[in-house]
């Protein structure tokens, strides 16, 4: 079996980056320690953009120097004295350190920026060889047809044979989008019996520049907007000499207009622009000159209460700032979420990952990190795309993570407020939603029906229909009734609201499981390499022993449902007999209830945390018990408890926890903390999405 993997380009901007990001992306769900390594780095101000966006997202041990031979220079003072076999070797000791310290080492070949193409192509199989990993080429389509692709394939398989060289895929990228399908049929086809081939289409946001990417190449100054507002891709670029009306004319979506700092007149006229309907979305405006605004400008700016079109300032004059930024590409940066969200979606649905995982041979192993476990909710929820319905819809932490949910094909979303409000709000952040739909619950044709149901679910507690009719113009209620009614298979809230808020219409609406006596939480406690679920740290503040009983049975299945088994401890301050008092009586009762009803689960208890999960420690405590060391599931005597223990080992052991995700209801209804990331929403929704794929699957 191989431990690493080569990929490469074939000649320049074949797009190799977007291939290296979905790769790593693939290798982190799959349990082994992964490293990165470039034989040859281009070395920017920053060092190599490649080793700092892999090493931030995927958290890649070892210093940035590691990762990497020799920079250009270096090599180029190698070949230039004869020494090219030295430099082989001495690239394959970097590479052999790294291989030596984790389990499997993707490579990335080098960029096409100063050596032949067919040269550096040979070098790159070269490479690969002394390494004795195989090759992942990446091709590309753009301005090709099918022939002259298949031409290109054919050269490649020929050069790599004659070298001795692993030829494991081939990866066609840029490919105009209505085109790849049948450009991928032809390829697979011919070459058949000899390796697949994957097509990539091109996506405009990953050839096209940011706005902070500009701004960083160009050394610019940012004087006013958001550092969010730097995501905005530019399409095209307006130099503005014109005087204001003839300049609007030409302004077109995606424009960055380039202008001298003192044309007050530009800049309030574009900003104007952006904000009315009538004109095209600008990107941002660049003033050249070393100018700025004049101070009234200024003052006017920094007054607006929120201002999405940024302002940058350079010192180069507008022909040569015009000239500089149009010759700039867009790439793959560490800052650039949007970009890396759309490699990574564009990667997921375009090449069959379990095919290559078979032929690189990447075997799972017992080992689950954090990224490899939000990994596999992903890939789970997309397997089966579920409605999911988020109502704080214009909450900015919500916008984004639905934007990441639909660029990587989550699940299917709706958004609750005021269309006017939330479209205003996609706008101003730059955001590309689509057509998700967004749904006013105060206007919406279905608050009356809904309002019926509700007032039928509850008038035996004495509400009046007029009650029920006001409650359905609230989100959270509203979107209950959306699950309840089969309107949506889940709902995710709590950015912005309290748990009560999110909880009580789920208890009024959805209610408990049958057998359930109560709704209980689970955080995932996501640790180095593993992954525990703690209950309950967020709902229930001293629980009975029944109810103790039903939220460690609820844990379990919860546990079962993510593919982690249950090993049940009951948590005490003592371990087994040891201990006396109504508290620890109260948790002896409980493992006593769940041991009658669910007779197959592993479950012990009362047990201290260490018995629980150190195994020379639970061979003192509790000898013989098969969870004392192996425990995977913590149920905490009551809130107090569970919910500090839970603060405390996210702190004290880095560890990722992902939840309260909510159980015992009949339909996934999920609670946000109001400090939540756009990364929690988006775990939360992938795991309400396979919530409500289970909840189908048992109906």
């Amino acid at each position: 079996m191989s431990k690493g993997l080569y990929i490469t380009g074939t000649e320049p901007r074949s797009g190799k980056s977007v291939v290296v990001l979905g790769i790593m992306e693939m290798l982190s769900g799959y349990g082994r320690k992964t490293a990165f390594f470039r034989p040859v780095i281009y070395p920017g101000e920053n060092g190599d953009g490649l080793i700092s966006l892999l090493s931030k997202r995927y958290a890649i041990e070892g210093r940035a120097d590691e990762m990497y031979g020799y920079t250009f220079e270096e090599v180029r003072e190698f070949i230039s004295n004869g020494r090219i076999n030295e430099l082989y070797s001495r690239i394959l000791e970097k590479y052999k350190a790294l291989e030596s310290r984790c389990d499997f080492v993707l490579c990335a070949g080098t960029d096409f920026t100063a050596m032949s193409n067919i040269f550096e192509f040979e070098f790159n199989i070269e490479v690969a060889n002394h390494l004795g990993v195989p090759l992942l080429p990446v091709v590309k389509g753009d301005g090709r047809g099918i022939s002259d692709i298949a031409e290109a394939v054919r050269v490649l398989d020929k050069s790599i044979k004659d070298k001795k060289g692993e030829l494991l895929a081939v990866v066609v990228n840029r490919l105009a989008p209505e085109e790849r399908g049948n450009a991928e049929a032809e390829l697979r086809q011919e070459f058949i019996n000899s390796f697949p081939v994957y097509a990539l289409p091109s996506h405009p946001l990953l050839s096209k520049p940011t706005v902070g990417e500009i701004a960083r190449i160009l050394k610019a100054e940012l004087i006013s907007g958001s550092p969010d507002s730097l995501d905005r891709e530019i399409k095209n670029y307006k130099v503005a000499a014109m005087e204001l009306p003839h300049f609007l004319e030409h302004v077109e979506d995606g424009s960055l207009i380039i202008t001298p700092g003192d044309r007050s007149d530009i800049i309030l006229g574009s900003l104007l622009a952006d904000a009315s309907q009538a004109y095209p979305q600008i990107a941002g405006i660049l003033l050249t000159g070393n100018l700025k605004p004049e101070s009234q400008i200024v003052r006017l700016l920094s007054g607006l209460r929120s201002s999405p079109v940024p302002i940058l300032s350079v010192q180069t004059d507008t022909f040569t700032t015009a000239m500089r930024a149009n010759t700039i590409e867009g790439t793959m940066a560490v800052e650039n979420k949007r970009k890396t969200t759309v490699a990574i979606g564009m990667m997921e649905a375009n090449i069959n990952f379990e095919e290559l995982r078979q032929r690189i041979a990447v075997s799972h192993s017992n080992r689950v990190t954090p990224l490899m476990f939000e990994y596999e909710l992903i890939q789970r929820a997309k397997k089966e795309r579920k409605r999911i319905v988020l109502p704080e819809a214009t909450e900015e932490r919500i916008l984004r993570a639905c934007e990441v949910l639909l660029l990587r094909n989550v699940a299917d979303i709706t958004l609750l407020g005021d269309p006017d409000e939330v479209g205003q709000k996609i706008t101003d952040l730059g955001l590309s939603l689509g057509k998700v739909p967004v749904i006013d619950p105060a206007n919406s044709e279905l608050r009356k029906t809904f309002a019926d149901t509700y007032y039928e679910l509850r008038k035996h507690k004495g509400i009046s229909y007029q009650m029920a009719y006001d409650a359905m113009a609230d989100g959270s209620y509203f979107g209950n009734m959306m699950v309840h009614l089969g309107h949506a298979d889940g709902m995710v809230s709590g950015a912005i609201h309290t748990t009560q808020h999110i909880i009580r219409p789920a208890f009024e609406i959805i209610k408990t499981k049958p057998g359930c006596s109560i709704v209980s939480s689970v955080f995932f406690m996501c640790l180095s390499d593993r992954v525990f679920v703690y209950g309950d740290c967020a709902v229930n503040p001293k629980p009975t022993a029944q109810q103790l009983a039903d939220i460690a049975i609820s844990s379990a299945e919860t546990a079962k449902m993510f593919s982690i088994e249950p090993y049940i401890a009951m948590l005490s301050y003592s371990t087994g007999e040891s201990g006396k008092g109504e508290e620890v009586e109260r948790v002896r009762e409980a493992t006593a209830i769940v041991r009658r009803l669910r007779p197959e689960l592993k479950i012990d208890g009362p047990i201290q945390y260490d018995a629980a999960v150190d195994i020379s420690v639970a061979k003192t405590k509790m000898p013989g018990s098969e969870v004392a060391g192996n425990a995977t599931v913590f149920i905490f005597p009551d809130l107090n408890t569970g919910n500090n223990t839970y603060k405390a080992v996210q702190r004290a052991a880095n560890a990722v926890a992902i939840g309260p995700v909510l159980q015992g209801l009949r339909r996934p209804i999920n609670d946000l903390s109001r400090g939540c990331t756009v990364a929690d929403i988006v775990n939360t929704v992938a795991i309400t999405a396979i919530q409500a794929q289970s909840v189908i699957s048992q109906s």
